[in-house]
């Protein structure tokens, strides 16, 4: 593969016999020094002011296509298609291209921030390169239209419209396997119509990325990570590999419980239908944890309550209050069911002028989902707010890498559900009071309910997700085998089967939002998982002296600034360096394996004289 980001250094030599490099010859370099860097600080200064407009245009333009979405009117769809055309032209813009390839060559004599800077706007350009032109407004359309597609999609259930809210609150707490069955195949609809735009996504994609010598659309996301393909797959793989015991139990607990639950045979595979989650990538809600009803709680509270509650909790930690234009920009609230639109019903996060214009699109809802959603969500607000200072330009406002950003808003989630911070808020009543054995099962079970949430999501990231994006792309998957790959690797890495036969005329994989407009990056997702445990670790053993199963952030100032200065410097940093100098180790799983080990032993005693049926290893 062609490595564009790391172009060949070019070095100049000098000769080295006797003292015969004389001084005016040390000055005429160090001038030529001056004025290359001072010519690269020109090109920068004006590249980042055009792509800053640029950028707000666009991000504004797809702002409103997410959050209008109304049968019959193309406005929206137009003015973002204009708008993203118009930043393409520019970040793929042949003169900027050259002139950067021109910096690089002699990279020796920059600044490494300057280096940084010219690196990222190549790889902005690998995306709309304008040799490609052509293609790249056809892959702008056919992205909006999808998007549009995607988010105007209108679900039904027993012959009544329903949001997708409605489709997860059944397949959550349902025991009637008929609704849970048409909602699960009412949730899987959409992805027929969006079967062919992905095709065409995956031609026009891979088609742009090669102008500038990418093999692919997935090798070209990867390199954003300073990886090559392999080594990617591989980190993903490894991942999988280091927790498929613990999977393999949780599976094997899941596929007996379940049965037992809803009066039926024990299956060799769990039925999609049968976990409270549309793609089986999250099973937390099946476990009950004694006296952690969280929901019964929040059900008497409002959804701005819960979004201020999570405004508090950065606040404790030393962090600024929320600007008032977060309030007044961000769409947080369900749409009322007169509106007469709709919206992306997918929570995030904006940062739509690189600088201040920081919003959140939400459809908040007083129970413990949102609650962690909300926590989640604010953590990428907070990661904006923070490194939007005057020591990280523009262009490197992002996480150290996408996974950073991930992480960092999961690991707030987690530490927002925490039983020692929600009894303190009053949300939860204390666990196990005065029975030690009664105690030590809650703290079995809420752990057995992490784990069906993180460890669940392992095999689903970094085994389905990430293996169908790098067949999609990399080995061009040809459009009458999507559905059928998408079983066999939802067979393989999570033992999940399809309730029913599953043809061609599907797209069940066209469902998952990332797929069409977050394409081959949800290995970000599976590193996140990762990384937010070693960050957790950390805070936990090093800053709290807590034991990280039940670790209390809240008010605690230092926990704040740790997490700013992992914030702070946005991608002027490099992520590997970063990561080891804040917990003194390189990226490992060794934390997530260690706080979910005591319930390897618990899951074992659970499931003896219980038939497995996954392989011990994968």
């Amino acid at each position: 593969m062609n490595k564009l980001l790391f172009l060949p250094v070019i070095f100049f030599l000098f000769g080295v016999s006797g003292c015969s490099t004389n001084e005016s010859s040390h000055e005429a370099d160090a001038a030529s020094a001056d004025s290359l860097r001072s010519d690269v600080d020109d090109f920068l200064s004006e590249y980042n002011r055009q792509y800053q407009d640029l950028y707000y245009q666009a991000a504004q333009a797809e702002w409103r296509l997410n959050t209008y979405i109304k049968e019959g009117d193309s406005t929206a769809n137009e003015a973002a298609t204009r708008a993203n055309e118009s930043l393409a032209a520019f970040t793929g813009s042949n003169e900027n291209i050259n002139k950067v390839r021109g910096f690089l060559e002699k990279e020796d004599m920059l600044h490494e921030l300057q280096v940084k800077q010219l690196e990222k706007i190549l790889y902005f350009a690998g995306n709309n390169p304008e040799p490609m032109e052509e293609i790249v407004k056809k892959k702008i359309a056919a992205e909006t239209a999808q998007t549009e597609k995607l988010f105007g999609f209108q679900f039904f259930f027993q012959g009544k419209e329903v949001s997708t809210n409605y489709l997860d609150s059944v397949l959550d707490a349902s025991e009637n396997m008929d609704h849970r069955l048409e909602a699960w195949i009412s949730s899987k609809e959409v992805g027929k119509p969006l079967k062919g735009g992905l095709e065409n996504l995956q031609h026009l994609r891979n088609e742009t990325v090669r102008a500038l010598g990418y093999q692919d659309y997935f090798s070209y996301q990867v390199s954003d990570y300073g990886m090559t393909t392999e080594e990617m797959l591989e980190l993903n793989r490894k991942f999988v590999r280091e927790l498929w015991p613990l999977y393999r139990e949780l599976h094997t607990y899941a596929r007996y419980e379940l049965a037992n639950q809803y009066g039926e045979e024990v299956p060799e595979m769990l039925p999609a239908q049968w976990l409270p989650n549309r793609w089986s990538q999250d099973w937390s809600s099946m476990i009950e944890v004694e006296g952690y009803n969280l929901d019964s709680v929040l059900a008497t509270k409002s959804a701005d309550w819960i979004i201020k509650k999570g405004e508090q909790f950065y606040v404790s930690m030393g962090f600024p209050k929320l600007p008032e234009s977060f309030f007044e920009k961000s769409s947080l609230y369900p749409l009322p069911p007169d509106a007469g639109y709709k919206k992306n019903n997918h929570a995030s996060a904006w940062h739509l002028d690189l600088d201040k214009d920081v919003r959140s699109l939400m459809s908040v809802i007083p129970n413990a989902s949102w609650f962690e959603t909300v926590n989640h969500e604010l953590g990428h607000i907070y990661y904006y707010m923070t490194y939007t200072n005057k020591d990280v330009p523009l262009v490197l406002r992002e996480g150290a890498n996408r996974a950073f950003h991930e992480a960092i808003g999961t690991q707030i989630g987690m530490a927002a559900m925490m039983r020692s911070f929600l009894e303190e808020q009053n949300l939860l009543s204390p666990s196990g009071t005065g029975n030690e054995e009664r105690q030590k099962e809650q703290e079995m079970q809420t752990l057995l309910k992490q784990a069906m949430n993180y460890v669940v999501f392992i095999p689903w990231s970094a085994g389905v997700m990430t293996e169908f994006e790098y067949d999609l792309y990399a080995n061009e998957l040809p459009v009458d085998q999507f559905n059928q790959r998408w079983w066999e690797l939802k067979e393989k890495y999570q033992g999940i089967t399809t309730p029913l036969p599953r043809g061609e005329e599907y797209c069940d994989a066209c469902s998952k939002t990332h797929i069409n407009n977050d394409a081959a990056q949800y290995y970000d997702y599976a590193i996140s998982s990762i990384l937010l445990f070693q960050l957790h670790d950390h805070i936990s053993g090093n800053i709290l002296s807590d034991d990280p199963r039940n670790a209390n952030y809240f008010g605690n100032l230092e926990t704040g600034e740790f997490l700013k200065d992992l914030m702070y410097p946005g991608a002027s940093a490099d992520w590997r360096t970063l990561l080891k100098d804040a917990t003194g180790e390189d990226l490992s799983a060794r934390a997530m394996l260690s706080y979910f080990d005591p319930l390897l032993a618990y899951l074992k005693e659970k499931n003896n004289g219980r038939t497995y049926t996954l392989p011990e290893t994968i």
